[in-house]
């Protein structure tokens, strides 16, 4: 009793977080699709598999659901699906996703042939009535049942219906090809009592009452990946249209649709604003592509946040916030209109609609909101990174379970930072856009098709004429992030004349980690409270930089915009006064460690205030660094001296400090 207690009040407080404004819509989503159960499917047919030697181009079914929606509400309902596929080699037998404790297959025909087939481990073996040769068309008709039980695919409770299919939950509703590199087009016709009002994806071709009963007739012609097909039916039920017109012709309308539970909070302000979502979405990454957009709330068995189905996206019961609106609603170009070629490219799903989120809000509140709530993507990346990659290769051939495929911290959080960054890195011009628009919008390539991350890398190349290969090399095919020990100094020259001095250092522990080559920004101030922001390009690990000024600088930031937004470590002044009590005399310390590798510290005190000059030779006298040159007050000083660029052996270090000279000898070795 006390455990199911503790089940309940989790169960409300997870429900209660839902729906609280401020919540991210990336969290939600990305939380609601990992408490899905999901059994990876490591012997499924990949994508890379020579079995799938076909393309599937139409689903049409047929279903009876109409005893679902009466007492004692059965999971149980009768069904034909007639596919439509193409032969892409010489074949004489399928294989398709069918799941074995959910659904029976009856028969399968092909005109009047009834075929053999077996319906073993979730895969049904289907053989042809002949051989097929590539190009040909094959249209197959299975007649199949689905079973009175409890599954992740088709929910029924109280006088509602629905479906959830990610990431491959279609097996578990119907037959088919369930990956999601393979899309086709949506022929859906079900049966209900009158009183049902029922929505599914595309655009509603018919709706004929007929005996005491509705069948309805959803028709998509755009094709979709099977895990986002969707139906979702209640008793009752509330619908509201409004219209957007679109922006290439004002003339022409698209219809959204909203079905909704009596009760129900929010949607109101959904509602005013949904137009101006889809205009803003619109010109950002192309006109709205489907023939209708919509959203449904659901019930209880739907937790969490929504699921981004084609045109028609499923919300929790009362779910409409607007943060999980505008992050589901940007998945209706990314992730539906450019679908994933396969699992390992989820981020270009989830990352990017947590992007439109953030994109949302810049364009509602302002840039600060926007930053806002990327800096909180990063935070969530940083509490909570698991330490892969973004991209794993392995995904595209076994499905990972779900805490790993939609983990919060990598495929949406990290995939977000990365679509910021990269913009940054692109200057926040309009290049970065013109990326996504193209991307979004090519119909030869990806518009209404499929892309991985390979596509879309090449693609911003195209656009920004730029190699950027290593940008995404680090960030989406490496994990974990770069951590920074810079350092920076003043020098005096003589009169007004300054130096500004700064070394850019990465520190990553790990044996795998990289070096991370990113454009850096620092800002300088000056007395008198001007300023000034350098963009420099830091693509070798401690790189150092010299800037020249005319006024003396008082002040150093490095990333000021906070720019890097994914990075740890510290920026601090190269010479580190460690102690302001006066000295009696001027000393140099010996270096230790010593011998050393890579770093080692270099200790000196002055009496009272001198320019300080401190000089790194090697055994034949050449100057290897200037460590320090540049005024200071009397007190005890400790500098870093960092010898990951040079050969092991013997070192000297020299300081002058007023007419103070010492030399000292110092080892590295490695």
């Amino acid at each position: 009793m006390k455990i199911f207690t503790v089940l309940l009040l989790l169960f409300v407080y997870c429900l209660s977080i839902a729906q609280t404004s401020d919540v991210s819509g990336a969290y939600q989503c990305s939380h609601g699709k990992m408490n899905r159960k999901f059994i990876p499917q490591s012997t499924d047919l990949s994508p890379n598999s020579p079995v799938h030697s076909f393309n599937v181009l139409e689903y049409k079914l047929n279903i009876d659901i109409y005893n679902c929606f009466i007492t004692p509400f059965p999971k149980s309902f009768t069904g034909t699906n007639q596919m439509t596929f193409r032969a892409d080699s010489v074949i004489n037998s399928i294989k398709l996703n069918a799941n074995n404790t959910s659904l029976g297959i009856d028969t399968i025909k092909i005109g009047a042939a009834v075929l053999t087939f077996t319906h073993v481990s979730n895969i049904v073996t289907i053989n042809l009535d002949r051989t097929y040769n590539p190009g040909e068309t094959v249209v197959m008709n299975i007649a199949y049942h689905h079973n009175n039980v409890t599954d992740n695919s088709f929910y029924v409770s109280n006088g509602m219906v629905f479906t959830d299919f990610p990431p491959e939950g279609a097996r578990g509703f119907f037959p088919c090809w369930d990956k999601p590199g393979d899309k086709a087009t949506w022929n859906f016709t079900a049966r209900v009592p009158t009183t049902v009002l029922l929505g599914s994806n595309g655009r509603l071709a018919d709706s004929t009452v007929n005996g005491g009963a509705i069948f309805y007739n959803w028709i998509s012609r755009d094709p979709i990946s099977t895990y986002l097909m969707t139906m979702i039916g209640k008793v009752n039920y509330n619908l509201d249209v409004i219209w957007w017109k679109k922006i290439s012709n004002p003339n022409d309308s698209t219809p959204i649709r909203f079905y909704w539970n009596t009760g129900e909070g929010g949607l109101a302000n959904i509602k005013s604003k949904m137009p101006a979502m889809m205009t803003r979405y619109s010109q950002m990454f192309g006109e709205h592509p489907f023939e209708k957009n919509g959203f449904a709330t659901s019930n209880g068995l739907f937790q969490w946040a929504g699921m981004e189905n084609q045109t028609l996206t499923i919300l929790a019961a009362n779910g409409w916030n607007e943060n999980t609106v505008a992050h589901e609603f940007g998945h209706q170009w990314f992730g539906d209109l450019v679908s994933p070629g396969t699992w390992a490219d989820v981020w270009l799903n989830e990352g990017f609609a947590t992007y439109c989120e953030a994109l949302w809000k810049e364009s509602t509140t302002g840039y600060t909101a926007y930053k806002t709530s990327i800096n909180g993507n990063a935070s969530g990346y940083f509490s909570g990174n698991p330490g892969w990659p973004i991209y794993n290769p392995s995904w595209a051939v076994t499905t990972p379970n779900l805490n790993t495929l939609y983990n919060t911290a990598i495929t949406y959080d990290k995939g977000s930072c990365v679509l910021h960054m990269l913009r940054y890195v692109l200057q926040d011009t309009s290049v970065f856009f013109n990326c996504l628009r193209s991307y979004a919008t090519d119909t030869a390539n990806f518009k209404f098709k499929n892309a991985i991350t390979a596509d879309f890398v090449a693609r911003v190349n195209q656009v920004s004429g730029q190699d950027l290969n290593w940008f995404f090399d680090q960030w989406v095919y490496q994990p974990n992030h770069p951590v920074y020990a810079n350092k920076y100094w003043f020098t005096n020259n003589g009169g007004s004349n300054w130096t500004v001095n700064f070394t850019a250092k990465q520190t990553q522990a790990a044996p795998s980690a990289a070096f991370f080559k990113m454009p850096m920004e620092i800002k300088i101030t000056f007395v008198g409270g001007t300023d000034t922001t350098i963009r420099i390009m830091n693509d070798v690990n401690n790189q150092q930089f010299t800037f020249n000024f005319n006024k003396q600088p008082n002040g150093f930031e490095f990333d000021p915009g906070r720019n890097i937004v994914l990075k740890a470590g510290t920026t601090t002044i190269g010479v580190e006064n460690i102690s302001s009590e006066i000295p009696g005399t001027y000393s140099l310390k010996q270096n230790y460690p010593n011998p050393f590798n890579p770093v080692t510290n270099i200790n000196f005190s002055i009496p009272k205030q001198s320019f300080v000059k401190i000089t790194i030779y090697d055994n034949l006298g050449r100057v290897v660094n200037q460590l320090v040159n540049g005024i200071y007050t009397a007190g005890s000083y400790k500098v870093d001296f960092d010898g990951t660029n040079l050969s092991s052996g013997l070192y000297f270090y020299r300081i002058e400090a007023g007419s103070f000279v010492e030399t000292k000898s110092m080892v590295l070795t490695k």
